[in-house]
């Protein structure tokens, strides 16, 4: 990997650099006239084309039982590949250190919001290191993957089902997706298509990439499965990451010739079209691109993945990043950011093409953290001399590439774990983050910081993700450790920024999903990688996928997930009716976790949200669902009086408000609410134990404690409410 060969840019051709004499005068004119737009807009070169491979075979297909009729498996051993993760690891920069002029070297002043959940999600179950751990969010599922498990929430934590081994979700497909459980899993959710895919690969020949993609939006159903070689099934597929785009699900691998040398990095387009609706063979499109020079692959490309349901133009490639640094031992002549497209034809697959367009200068950072020393014993912890991975080393962003469509503008955001400097304990770990716009058509770097806070209070953050919401705001969680001064066990924690905020600056001061408790004592491996991802349901929450170590240990690491929001937060909602002369009640509407059950007829329905000051609201809207907003009130007030008709039953229906505004920060605020009348019990579902409940209520007096069973709210409980919940019965509440 240490080998170096010419640089295929055009300015090292012998007839340029003569044609570059003889107009020196005018190029010089040029130079001068245009050297800042050249700094904003990167510097173009010849397109540096990768090798095309044709179409990869898919070695097999089949359709997977329910994942819930499946048996967990349990994988207890974990060998470490040798050809994992390899590469050289410098001592030391290798370049001039130059003074990051982008460093942010205290915490935002404005406070954050707290997590709105936080829960654990597998431990160690394989006495694997380091764990990979990442997960997605839809509607209402959480899905994690680590190695070498994977597990399936409803969004309040309540696990649904593993966690499992990897490679129970190939079970019964048969070779090596079956037999190994190599790890390296990456989960993402098609929100186009409200479907997940979960993929990992294995380790021996032939190699393969396991894909699994949901048949439907329920990630507890079956799953049509491939397994596809990689470069041919010779090369090993080491750290694959994968995008979601609207004609491709693509996929970018390191790859390594009979499983140890390295011969640059693999690019994959699945045809979604064809995978979305089980092709037993669908088109996968192959590239190459060749380690000449080292620099413009690096370690890795990261593909890009959509966010939001507005899609790219018509016509946008697919975005792969990397990432160079003259510090690092891989020849880079300055500090950048190497962009590749990815066009997939899929009608005429020898038309498609994977090439790098653009190399883009950064700000001067430095990746090669001199308190690892050449190895990755870099983080210290508290009570341990053992340090943990750092990994900004490697010359590669981090996942994700999370790209976005704001119409007025496209979005690439991507971060890398780098040096910041000297703290108060030494040098101390921060994150290089970047957001990168007009990607096709004059890719330049909008904004970029370097959040080290660590400066000041002596704490390493690393290991980052981050991601950007339909507001423009962007979330960046992490990994924070300090041995002594202070003592900080490696822990979960985030920033965030609104759109509009000073550039280069997380402004939001620091949240924290989870305070670590332990250190881990019995491996340097951390990571390698983790996600923020947004929310599919109101487009603005963040969910954060992490690790940290409960007790101190040898390799004791659980997963972390939790959610935060950084506009308006509701603190409840209700969905109220009168009940004739009985009075008014209220059923109760979580804003997370299970949804409320309104249990009485419609098709009118009166939603309460409260706040905990007064806010100003823009408009309201069902945004899911059958319904109409008549009207609301209460604008300047702390609460929200919406009216609701053409409510249907057996529905899950969402209601946002638009723009609201407490003072300090605006945003939507989703309220979501299950209908399902008759279902007294609220359970999800209308049965025989809730007309024995409404029987037995007949006559009453209604109050406060049976109110629901008078479903028709007339304010009397009768054999009427009875036979309408008889009606209903056998319905359910849709997931």
């Amino acid at each position: 990997m240490r080998k170096k060969s010419t640089s295929r840019s055009a300015f090292f051709n012998p007839r340029v650099l003569i044609g570059f004499v003889l107009c020196s005068a005018g190029v010089t004119l040029a130079f001068f006239a245009f050297s800042k737009a050249s700094a904003q807009l990167g510097n173009p070169q010849l397109p540096v084309q990768a090798q095309y491979r044709g179409v990869m075979p898919v070695v097999k297909f089949d359709i997977s039982p329910p994942m819930r009729s499946m048996k967990p498996l349990a994988w207890e051993e974990c060998t470490l590949r040798e050809n994992e993760e390899q590469g050289p690891i410098p001592r030391a920069p290798l370049g001039p250190v130059v003074p990051d002029p982008v460093v942010q070297r205290v915490l935002g002043k404005i406070g954050i919001p707290a997590p709105i959940i936080s829960f654990d999600g597998n431990s160690n179950l394989c006495g694997c290191s380091p764990p990979d751990p990442n997960g997605a969010v839809g509607p209402n599922h959480v899905v994690t993957m680590s190695n070498l498990h994977y597990q399936i929430f409803n969004k309040s934590g309540t696990s649904l089902f593993g966690p499992a081994a990897n490679n129970t979700l190939w079970s019964g497909f048969g070779g090596g997706c079956q037999t190994q459980n190599s790890g390296d899993p990456v989960v993402i959710y098609d929100q186009l298509a409200d479907r997940w895919l979960l993929t990992q690969f294995t380790s021996s020949s032939p190699y393969l990439e396991c894909v699994a993609l949901s048949q439907t939006s329920d990630p507890l159903g079956s799953y049509y499965r491939w397994s596809i070689a990689t470069g041919g099934g010779n090369n090993f597929p080491d750290y694959p990451k994968a995008g979601m785009w609207p004609d491709a699900y693509y996929f970018s691998t390191r790859e390594f010739a009979g499983g140890s040398t390295f011969v640059g990095v693999g690019a994959y387009a699945l045809d979604r079209a064809q995978a979305l609706i089980g092709n037993p063979n669908p088109i996968v499109i192959s590239f190459l691109a060749p380690p000449s020079p080292l620099y413009v692959v690096g370690d890795g490309l990261l593909p890009s993945t959509l966010d939001g349901m507005t899609p790219p133009p018509a016509g946008s490639p697919n975005y792969y990043l990397g990432s160079q640094d003259n510090n690092g031992s891989y020849g880079a002549p300055q500090d950048a950011l190497n962009i590749w497209k990815f066009h997939a034809d899929f009608n005429m697959p020898q038309n498609s093409t994977f090439t790098l367009t653009n190399t883009l200068p950064t700000s001067p950072f430095n990746s090669i953290l001199a308190l690892c020393g050449g190895t990755r014993a870099c983080i210290p912890q508290p009570s341990t001399s053992n340090r943990i991975d750092h990994l900004g080393y490697r010359q590669r962003p981090l996942f994700r590439l999370a790209y976005r469509n704001f119409g007025d503008h496209e979005s690439l955001v991507t971060n890398q774990s780098v040096s910041a400097g000297t703290g108060p304990n030494g040098e101390v770990s921060g994150i290089r983050w970047w957001e990168l716009r007009s990607p096709n058509s004059g890719p330049f770097i909008f904004q970029e910081g370097t959040y080290a806070p660590g400066l000041t209070d002596g704490i390493h953050r690393w290991m980052g993700s981050i991601a950007m919401n339909s507001h423009g705001d962007m979330a960046l969680g992490f990994s924070a450790s300090n041995g002594t001064n202070p003592s900080v066990f490696p822990s979960v924690f985030y920033t965030a920024r609104h759109a509009g905020d000073p550039p280069g600056q997380m402004t939001l001061g620091e949240g924290s999903i989870k305070d670590g408790t332990g250190s881990q004592t019995g491996s340097n491996r951390w990571g390698d990688y983790t996600a923020m991802v947004v929310d599919p349901t109101d487009d603005t929450t963040f969910w954060y996928i992490n690790e940290y170590v409960p007790t101190t240990g040898s390799i004791g690491w659980r997963l972390r997930i939790g959610a935060f929001r950084l506009g308006p937060t509701a603190q409840s909602a209700f969905s109220r009716k009168v009940h004739g002369g009985a009075g008014t009640f209220d059923v109760p509407l979580p804003l997370t976790g299970n949804v409320g059950v309104e249990c009485r007829s419609g098709p009118t329905y009166q939603m309460i949200v409260n706040f905990a000051s007064a806010v100003t609201v823009e408009s309201v809207a069902v945004t899911s669902g059958t319904g109409n907003v008549d009207s609301f009130s209460g604008s300047g007030t702390s609460q929200i009086t919406i009216n609701l008709s053409g409510v249907t039953n057996v529905q899950r229906i969402m209601v946002t408000l638009h723009n609201v505004n407490d003072g300090t920060s605006t945003g939507d605020v989703p309220v979501s609410m299950g209908v399902l009348v008759g279902d007294t019990t609220g359970n999800g579902t209308v049965n025989a134990g809730d007309v024995s409940q409404t029987k037995s209520q007949v006559g009453a007096t209604v109050t406060s404690s049976n109110f629901r069973e008078d479903v028709n709210a007339n304010g009397q409980i009768t054999a009427t409410d009875v036979a309408l919940v008889k009606s209903d019965v056998g319905t359910s509440l849709p997931p």
